[in-house]
């Protein structure tokens, strides 16, 4: 089986859980033996290539080549691009022109960052554009390769997926992490919106991560139960983190928010919780790590309670420095408004850290030993908090039962679903 799959990111090149949950799964592909072409807009900075390496194209499409060492079934194309996952039409123009602005030196000569990046053209189009300038990107790689199906990643890569499988006669399977509705409620970006029914019409397979996120698919999109599938993902393990690896001398509990800061990820309804417990404990700090536009209106939050002093924000961390982070906390708050899986809850789990999470996510539908509230119910959220900081034993509890019940989530048995599905639709068309 040979897939060409496209994403929007993929370790080190990872602002969020669609990397993690694509370096997951092709992982597992590549240990059931499913070959894997993998595409995916960045731009390449090799201070970030850590276990991969970057090999040079002599092609002069804007293109390079990573081959991941511990992968031997699968190969990546980076499609050089000012994307970004979870971006917005702003960002990515606020991102367009600091780059036409940024100036550096390259063999004696002064270049356009931008200019150098995309190929020598001096790309000023819309978000929208460079989605579907990636489309065509991809379509051209997919000529040079062999494969089977296409499985394409959120809505940034369906058009790509749309064209790779018209041109190639492939099958599309769709996977879908998110959906506009889950990042932006009810406002929904009217563009993105069209994109991702698009992509859900035209495939042959739609792959939903939750059963959360599959109603969503048929209720919003008018998407037919029978082309759905529901696959969970899983979550890496280490195997050689413990507590007991850090000793920590500290007087305060940690109580840790690990994601973008962003209305989907209800960052408000953490502080609100946070203030409510400070009222009745002194011994706790709130730790918040991730980035995103409600940065600064959180940290202003903060302060307007009046807990600035007992709230740590550290921005995005990466690699070591989120295991450090999980192996610190005493306990993991995931009070997200829509969210259609969630690793870190599993994550944060796996460090023997437990968790309280939202109702409104699909992980609650593969979790019985984490305590579940609805995102806004701020006061049980923090009655939940002081419960389990409170008393030790309901603490152990949710530890021992929790680490036990996600080592039985596997990337092996997401990635043997995928590959079901892969089966079943080429058999079906």
């Amino acid at each position: 089986m040979r897939v060409f799959m496209l994403g929007w990111e993929f370790p080190p090149f990872i602002s969020g859980g669609l990397g993690t949950a694509c370096y997951g799964l092709t992982k597992a592909l590549d240990w059931l033996g499913i070959k894997v072409t993998f595409v995916l807009p960045t731009m390449v900075d090799s201070k970030y290539a850590t276990h991969v390496k970057l090999l040079s194209s002599s092609s002069q499409r804007a293109r390079s080549s990573l081959e991941v060492r511990k992968l031997k079934n699968v190969k990546f194309h980076t499609i050089q691009s000012p994307l970004q996952p979870y971006s917005t039409p702003d960002v990515y123009q606020r991102r367009i022109e600091e780059i036409l602005k940024h100036k550096r030196v390259i063999r004696g000569e002064c270049v356009s960052a931008a200019s150098q990046l995309l190929g020598g053209v001096d790309y000023r189009g819309d978000m929208y554009g460079e989605v579907h300038r990636y489309a065509a990107v991809a379509a051209e790689l997919a000529r040079d390769e062999e494969f089977d199906v296409v499985h394409a990643h959120d809505w940034m890569t369906y058009p790509a997926g749309i064209v790779v499988a018209a041109m190639s006669g492939k099958p599309l399977i769709v996977h879908v992490h998110s959906t506009e509705f889950d990042r932006s409620g009810e406002h929904v970006n009217q563009v993105i919106y069209d994109i991702e029914r698009q992509g859900m019409e035209q495939a042959d397979k739609v792959i939903a991560v939750s059963y959360y996120t599959r109603n969503i698919i048929i209720s919003r999109y008018g998407i037919g139960g029978e082309k759905v599938e529901v696959v969970h993902n899983g979550v890496e393990h280490d195997g050689n983190l413990t507590l007991a690896d850090t000793v920590i001398d500290k007087d305060e509990k940690i109580v840790l928010f690990l994601g973008r800061i962003t209305m989907q990820k209800g960052p408000e309804y953490f502080l609100g919780a946070a203030k409510k417990v400070l009222e009745v404990m002194d011994n706790v700090k709130f730790v918040m790590v991730g980035s995103g536009d409600l940065m600064h209106r959180a940290i202003e939050m903060a302060a307007e309670l009046g807990i600035g002093q007992k709230v740590l924000f550290t921005g995005f961390l990466r690699g070591d420095d989120v295991q450090k982070i999980y192996r610190m906390a005493d306990l993991y708050v995931m009070p997200s408004v829509s969210e259609p899986f969630g690793i870190t809850p599993l994550e944060a789990l796996g460090n023997d850290v437990p968790v309280i999470i939202s109702k409104q996510s699909g992980v609650s539908e593969v979790l019985r030993h984490a305590l579940k509230v609805d995102f806004w119910d701020v006061d049980e959220i923090a009655n939940k908090i002081i419960a389990v900081l409170k008393y030790p034993p309901l603490w152990i509890t949710l530890r021992s039962h929790g680490n036990f019940e996600v080592r039985k989530l596997r990337w092996k048995d997401t990635a043997a679903k995928c590959a079901r599905i892969y089966e079943d639709t080429l058999v079906a068309v």
